[in-house]
């Protein structure tokens, strides 16, 4: 078995020299002088305590090479001789956001996948899961334990929530401070580095969740040092925009771009999927995500599948545009929020907050959705005020679509965590299961819902006693515009974010599995994924945009039809709805599958049960 050892050169942080020294650099335009102290500083028992001043140089970097210290030195900058604070491109923070840095030595960690090159992107069923909640460890280690049964399941690509260091016990991972260092409540960088490994053994992809467009609001000292880093000429909701586009925005976007190729090269990541885009703010060309995707390809898309994955509202088509091979200039995918909304609201009838924009015509937005990516393509939504949002996607192959009817986001995003499986019913849910994972476009599953899990998800975290407070409240009354949330008592029964509880209820049980019911969802996911491998991944090579279309019939019936990429034709005949609803014709091609024993109910007037779905396949 082939090995070899990994690490990314960065002009950030620390690197060990080949005589053994270490090497310190840190970007501070702002500081008059720094210094780098070994050891932690903040313990009085630490019996290595040495300040070292560092040098100036230009551009606002300081810099020093130093043989005191070595692999697992611990360590903090000094500012201006005020101030200690970490590394911010610290590659583990052992202690927490305030603590000090540690000196991780990347080329420690012996791979054993030299032979791996990833997978096509068709080839892409995803699972997102939460670390911390995975298992009841909650551990990188746990996680790889659990490889085995993502395989049995059909699963081909695992989806990590983000795991850079955040504040506190419990986050869902999206208020990161150190980008670079794996939270030491999951393990250790090389705990996170044995999970790849070991997934890559078992034909898996780990692709991994970042987030570009802000820092936590807790632990992030760089307005200390380097206030560049942050622009006024934009805000987000989390106040100034992150500074891609003014005066010392350079080593801005290299901090991001080099991120990007530290996760894919020192930890061998497939891919990334960069969290909330919209909110990221640069008028330069190219700009911040067209360029680190050409970084990322020019440096390691040659030799292996790399596959850039994007959440953006603004529905951005041309982010996702292929190449004359019919390969993707920039990135692979979009998380297609559109399809689960439709979705949603057909299954639910929900109509508040973002739901209201499918409100008039879910089942048109669903169509839409299948056949040609998003729903809103340049159209006005009524829930953005009136502005309008997408790009035309009708061009793109399918593949460039990620799909799905529960995610952290859908799930966690709800008052009380409810998934989908206690908001309808089994027949509603195998209708939607069977539509999302048969359809060309890369099905994503979200941890536990193979099996019909109940839990909720809930939204936790874990900020000091000077954010608490304000945390709790203003959790609550992001729901106020809702119908049921109007009165101020009912906010008060939404879970307390800051609870231990909180997140404790989030985890999932895996004794439950065991349970016949769930037993039974989960035969059925597998057998779906199944049929998904060798019928339906095989023909997705190739398949270009343009080559499919949609009708409704009825008042809830759905046809949709594609020309896959070795020319045979999929046909999906569906009733989303709780009345039969009549045929035109009965379909000449071979039935593929069939939520129902008998997908038409009359040969002289065909008809679709409710909340039937039927999917056929002619060879070309």
């Amino acid at each position: 078995m082939q090995t070899l050892r990994r690490q990314q050169h960065m002009p950030f942080g620390t690197e060990l020299q080949d005589d053994g020294s270490v090497s310190f650099r840190l970007w501070a335009p702002a500081a008059r002088v720094v210094a780098v102290c070994l050891g932690d500083s903040h313990n009085a028992s630490s019996r290595e305590n040495t300040v070292l001043p560092m040098q100036a140089g230009e551009d606002g970097w300081f810099h020093i090479t130093t043989s005191l210290a070595r692999a697992g030195t611990l360590y903090r900058f000094r500012i201006n001789e005020e101030i200690e604070v970490p590394d911010p491109a610290s590659r583990y923070q052992p202690n927490d956001v305030h603590g000090p840095s540690e000196v991780i030595d990347p080329t420690a960690t012996v791979w054993h996948d030299g032979a791996w090159h990833g997978r096509p992107w068709e080839e892409s069923i995803l699972y997102e899961l939460h670390v911390g909640c995975f298992t009841s460890q909650g551990t990188f280690s746990a996680v790889e334990q659990k490889l085995n049964y993502l395989v049995d399941l059909g699963i081909t690509a695992i989806e990590l929530m983000p795991v850079a260091d955040f504040p506190g016990a419990r986050n869902w991972g999206y208020d990161g401070t150190y980008l670079f260092a794996p939270d030491s409540r999951y393990g250790r960088p090389e705990d996170l580095k044995a999970l790849v490994d070991a997934a890559h053994a078992r034909g898996l992809m780990v692709i991994l969740d970042v987030v570009y467009n802000h820092f936590g609001p807790e632990g992030n000292y760089l307005h200390l040092y380097a206030p560049d880093f942050f622009t006024e000429h934009h805000h987000t909701a989390w106040g100034a925009a992150i500074n891609f586009d003014t005066t010392h925005s350079y080593w801005v976007r290299q901090f991001f771009i080099h991120n990007a190729l530290y996760w894919l090269e020192e930890y061998h990541f497939d891919g990334l999927r960069l969290d909330a885009v919209h909110a990221i703010m640069d008028d330069t060309q190219p700009d911040i995500l067209c360029e680190l995707a050409q970084r990322v390809q020019q440096q390691l898309g040659e030799h292996r599948h790399i596959h850039l994955i994007l959440e953006n509202d603004h529905n951005a088509a041309h982010y996702l545009k292929r190449n004359r091979e019919n390969q993707p200039a920039w990135y692979v995918a979009q998380w297609n929020d559109d399809i689960h909304h439709a979705l949603h609201v057909l299954l639910t009838q929900e109509t508040d907050g973002y739901y209201q924009d499918y409100a008039d015509a879910p089942l048109p937005h669903l169509g839409r959705c299948l056949a040609e990516g998003f729903a809103y393509q340049g159209e006005v939504s009524a829930y953005r005020h009136g502005d309008p949002r997408g790009e035309p996607s009708q061009d793109l192959p399918a593949t460039a679509f990620v799909s799905f009817s529960q995610n952290h986001d859908q799930v966690g995003n709800r008052a009380f965590g409810e998934r989908l499986d206690v908001l309808t019913t089994p027949a509603q849910r195998h209708a939607a299961l069977a539509i999302l994972l048969l359809a060309p476009a890369p099905p994503l599953l979200f941890m536990g819902q193979e099996w019909g899990c109940t839990q909720p998800f809930l939204f936790f975290c874990d900020f000091g006693p000077e954010l608490a407070a304000s945390v709790v409240s203003g959790r609550r009354n992001e729901f106020a515009r809702f119908a049921r949330f109007h009165d101020p008592a009912s906010r008060e029964l939404i879970p307390d974010p800051m609870s231990a509880e909180t997140f404790t209820r989030s985890r999932l049980d895996w004794q439950a599995i065991d349970e016949s019911e769930h037993r039974d969802w989960l035969a059925l996911y597998r057998k779906l994924l199944t049929l998904r491998q060798q019928s339906i991944v095989p023909r997705l090579r190739q398949l270009a945009g343009n080559a499919s279309d949609f009708q409704l019939f009825g008042d809830t019936g759905l046809s949709v039809r594609w020309t896959l990429g070795d020319g045979s034709e999929l046909l999906l005949q569906a009733n989303p709805g709780n009345l039969p609803v009549t045929q035109s014709d009965r379909p000449a091609y071979p039935l593929l599958y069939s939520t129902h024993a008998n997908p038409v109910m009359s040969a002289e007037a065909p008809r679709l049960p409710p909340w039937s779905v039927a999917w056929y396949l002619q060879n070309s």
